[in-house]
């Protein structure tokens, strides 16, 4: 069952750091800041929690999306004629064999040893899904960091803007001086980690795989994690040869 992948610390760890997140970025900073009954307010919650709602959709695609297994049919399609033996090396490394699955693997294909199985165009296995990061579930894995690195940047400027509001001077309440300074740290290495995680796979898209490739033709659908029609079937990818 794919639910029992939401049976994990890890997991569990996620939601009550995104849960601890909204509440203090909420009922604590936009409410000392201007208020949840003004319009200002209002505006910032509906934007703030429209974030974490796709955050929280992201990661659920992420979660329950099988990532892109080989099936059990693929036999590589290697020219054997005409081809020069250096060439056919390259094929070779491509279309190897995994001896733990007994099977071969296509292109990009990795074994997880995690999951004890092959898998499309594997990323990496992320303890924070537990799930690996495949052909499927790719494009909701990049949704979600982008989802959240915004919603963290968002959450860092509500502590900022509340802090300067504030008349610290006179207050006396010290443990309140404490929690501010520390969600504010805490914000800014989330978000820092986050955009560095982001900016990372924007470079691993743009140098391995066009953004047609991974988000799809359609613009409108880039920022959807579902939008996956334009996904064939993981097992060949075109190369530099096939385009002469």
């Amino acid at each position: 069952m794919k639910c029992k992948r939401f049976l994990s610390i890890s997991i569990l760890g996620v939601f009550l750091l995104i849960g601890f997140v909204y509440y203090t970025t909420v009922f604590i900073f936009i409410e000392d800041w201007v208020g949840l009954q003004s319009s200002a307010g209002s505006l910032n919650v509906i934007i703030f929690t429209f974030l974490v709602s796709l955050c929280f959709f992201s990661f659920f695609v992420c979660v329950l999306t099988d990532p892109g297994h080989v099936p059990a049919s693929y036999v590589p399609d290697i020219e054997e004629s005409g081809v020069p033996d250096e060439e056919r090396r390259k094929n070779n490394v491509q279309s190897r064999h995994c001896d733990k699955c007994s099977t071969f693997k296509p292109p990009r294909a990795h074994h997880c040893r995690v999951c004890r199985r092959c898998v499309l165009r594997m990323d990496h296995h992320c303890i924070w899904i537990n799930n690996c990061v495949g052909y499927w579930n790719y494009k909701a894995f990049f949704t979600l960091v982008l989802y959240a690195t915004i919603g963290s940047i968002y959450s860092t400027v509500m502590i900022v803007a509340c802090s300067l509001q504030k008349d610290w001077e006179f207050s006396e309440r010290v443990s309140f001086k404490i929690f501010y300074v520390t969600s504010g740290v805490m914000m800014v290495a989330l978000s820092l980690t986050l955009g560095t995680l982001l900016g990372w796979h924007i470079y691993l898209i743009i140098h391995n795989m066009t953004t047609i490739e991974v988000l799809g033709p359609n613009m409108l659908k880039w920022l959807c994690p579902t939008a996956l029609s334009h996904l064939k079937d993981g097992l060949n990818f075109p190369t530099s040869r096939d385009r002469l």
